[in-house]
């Protein structure tokens, strides 16, 4: 079950590790288009049992306050989705507890009603900031017993205060939660891209997974600096290798790991974009976009490293995210198929509006290659519980 799916880019990433969906909730109506355009179709409530790895995911559009997960108990292993960031976002206005659009409770009622064996949760580094740390460390501790309800009009530090009590003791274990959390940067998994969140992934408590661990990174800065410093990189791309500064030596504890992913990486097999606001010949989204500019504090990004965080907006936003300097040293703004690339989606995947309203979704989602990391992760540590599941209903 996925909730707050946006663009899709985690409920794509659960698809190809392998998860059924049962349900996807999404309330903006351009991001539920694009759910469509994709793998989604509105759910038939007289029929919404997939019929197999193929089918269209259902899809119910509208406020998650509004939706009853009553009716998927027992049916559901993980719940997963990334909870709106905006109260926490650097970028917003720092409401966080206070901020209506806090749906953290919605996901809390979904987990009592659905009793899932899993979550899976991703968000924005922003929870981790002194100012929000407290209530950070109550979400983590609703999340280990969610069955612990906070009463109307009850303060958060007052339900917060009875939820330490409550995990001093053991209580049911099919109603409590081993819950773990992980800031990670999406360029350490194969992303190519600076990009920092925080994931949680929580495991019922009578599956005997308290043990679980996070996957480790696989790729490193360091090995890209090694690469681009033997010229290896620039073999790669056929390009000659530039004159840098040699080093000796290019020192990484964890050895072994595979190079960051660069923009280059990324985006060298696509065409240069089509003037005009029209799809090419096989490629879709991939149109120039006239007016880039530079200025102090608004760089455009290297196509030989990972790119800028994307960001929830259309261009010219601080920094110059979505902003590229050619070899040339021309500079351009990025197509959305470029910026696709970079969240890892796959070139087939469709974004419905105008190409703000693409680039916000694409800004909003978690890189699909990321979700897949974690999602694999959720899978193989769930695949023996599963595996008895389906031979006690034999």
């Amino acid at each position: 079950m996925e909730l707050f799916t946006g663009g899709g880019g985690l409920a794509w990433a659960m698809h190809e590790a392998g998860f059924q969906h049962l349900l996807v909730n999404e309330f903006e109506h351009r991001c539920c288009e694009t759910l469509r355009l994709n793998a989604a179709a509105d759910l038939d409530p007289a029929n919404d049992r997939p019929w197999g790895p193929r089918s269209r995911w259902p899809l119910i559009e509208g406020d998650v306050r509004g939706v009853d997960f009553s009716l998927y108990e027992g049916r559901i292993d993980v719940v997963a989705g990334g909870v709106p960031c905006q109260p926490w976002s650097l970028g917003g206005v720092h409401r966080g507890y206070n901020d209506n659009r806090n749906l953290w409770p919605e996901l809390f009622r979904c987990v009592r009603e659905a009793r899932p064996r899993a979550i899976m949760a991703e968000n924005v580094k922003g929870l981790l900031r002194p100012s929000f740390r407290p209530y950070y460390e109550y979400i983590l501790r609703e999340l280990s017993a969610p069955f612990e309800e906070r009463f109307e009009d009850e303060d958060w530090k007052d339900h917060d205060h009875r939820l330490r009590k409550a995990l001093e003791t053991d209580g049911d274990p099919t109603e409590r939660y081993h819950v773990k959390y992980l800031l990670v940067n999406a360029a350490d998994y194969g992303v190519p891209q600076i990009r920092w969140r925080v994931f949680v992934v929580a495991f019922r408590a009578d599956l005997g997974l308290s043990d679980w661990r996070f996957p480790e990174a696989t790729h490193s800065a360091s090995a890209l600096e090694r690469a681009q410093l033997d010229g290896s990189y620039w073999k790669e791309h056929d390009l000659k290798r530039p004159a840098v500064a040699r080093r000796r030596d290019v020192e990484d504890a964890r050895s072994g790991l595979t190079r960051w992913q660069t923009l280059r990486d990324a985006t060298a097999d696509l065409p240069p974009p089509m003037e005009g606001m029209q799809d090419q010949d096989g490629w879709i989204h991939h149109y120039a976009w006239p007016g880039a500019r530079e200025y102090p504090g608004h760089t455009p990004n290297d196509l030989d490293k990972p790119a800028k965080t994307v960001k929830a907006g259309v261009h010219g936003v601080p920094g110059g995210e979505t902003v590229v300097r050619l070899d040339g040293g021309d500079i351009r703004y990025m197509t959305v198929r470029e910026v696709a690339r970079v969240m890892t989606f796959p070139d087939h995947w469709r974004l419905a509006g105008p190409r703000g309203e693409q680039m916000r979704q694409l800004g909003n989602a978690v890189p699909v290659a990321l979700g897949r990391v974690m999602a694999e992760s959720v899978a193989s540590a769930l695949a023996p519980s599963l595996t008895a599941k389906a031979h006690l209903a034999s």
